[in-house]
């Protein structure tokens, strides 16, 4: 059920609040353009700075806005065990395929708290549990024994997107965790060596303005044409390196805006890119040949 393309969808605003209508119409322009799953109320999504009722219509307008049609994986992670637990249950009950749970960040839990936090999830409702392993944002990395104790005691908890950015670390994940766990690329820039190691797809911020590209890259890998798969890659390695050049998601809501995509609304703290880092961000999506 997951693998291949799927877009960790941004949240697009206008006039401070949610725009439903333009939600709807990204949700149709990914399934258009061969995305498998989508992600919504991510990092990209700006989870963060949603309000819980927000958080719940968004994921509410994603899941009817597919229509069944891919799968749906919500972002209900959260820093309280409590606030993930509820989040949960809520994108059970609107219908949802799956959640994915970021460590508890800021809070620094011990690798035993990690695995309680993410057992009582697992316990909370029938659905899958993708892990989110992002060290560089939340301050704790999952480490691979505490992967493969979620993965042997949960048997809902179905795969990891990781994004520590260790070839190493996620070796490690796929030698010790059961084959059908799922490894998920939570770097753009590493979802072809992810493949190369067992990984099944990619969480991706890029294929909100290129999903076409990203899924034909990870299709050509499956089908065994490594070299169409390595031009792809390189293809899209500046655009992806774009992406990153401030805060995610910064760049890519910028980029959506100056593709008439979307308004490129942020919330605080989140704010307009600096000018010079603009122009880069346009110099590169000239050059992908987007603009």
């Amino acid at each position: 059920m997951f693998k291949g393309s799927m877009a960790a969808i941004v949240t697009p605003f206008k006039n401070g609040k949610v725009d439903e209508k333009k939600l709807k119409e990204l949700v149709e322009f990914q399934i258009k353009n061969k995305t498998s799953a989508l992600v919504p109320c991510g990092t990209t999504g700006e989870s963060a700075t949603l309000s819980w009722a927000e958080h719940e219509r968004v994921i509410e307008l994603v899941i009817e806005a597919v229509e069944k049609r891919i799968p749906v994986i919500a972002g209900t992670g959260s820093n309280s065990t409590e606030e993930a637990v509820m989040l949960t249950r809520q994108a059970a009950k609107s219908g949802a395929d799956a959640t994915l749970h970021v460590a508890p960040y800021y809070n620094r839990p011990t690798q035993a708290g990690l695995y309680l936090h993410f057992k009582a999830v697992s316990e909370c409702a029938d659905i899958p549990v993708i892990l989110y392993n992002i060290a560089s944002r939340t301050g704790v990395n999952i480490e691979p024994e505490t992967v493969l104790k979620l993965a042997r005691d949960c048997k809902n908890i179905v795969g990891i997107k990781e994004a520590s950015g260790s070839l190493e670390q996620m070796s490690r994940i796929k030698s010790l965790c059961p084959p059908d766990f799922a490894l998920i690329s939570g770097d753009d820039a590493l979802t072809l060596p992810v493949l190369a190691i067992g990984g099944i797809g990619v969480i991706s911020v890029v294929a909100n303005i290129v999903p076409r590209e990203v899924a034909n890259m990870i299709e050509a890998f499956e089908k065994g044409d490594l070299k169409k798969a390595q031009g792809l890659h390189y293809k899209l390695l500046p655009l992806i390196k774009a992406m990153f050049i401030e805060t995610n998601p910064i760049p890519v809501k910028t980029a959506m805006g100056l593709l008439k995509m979307c308004e490129p609304d942020l919330r605080l703290p989140m704010c307009e890119m600096s000018p010079e880092n603009i122009e880069k961000l346009k110099k590169a999506l000239k050059e992908y040949g987007l603009l």
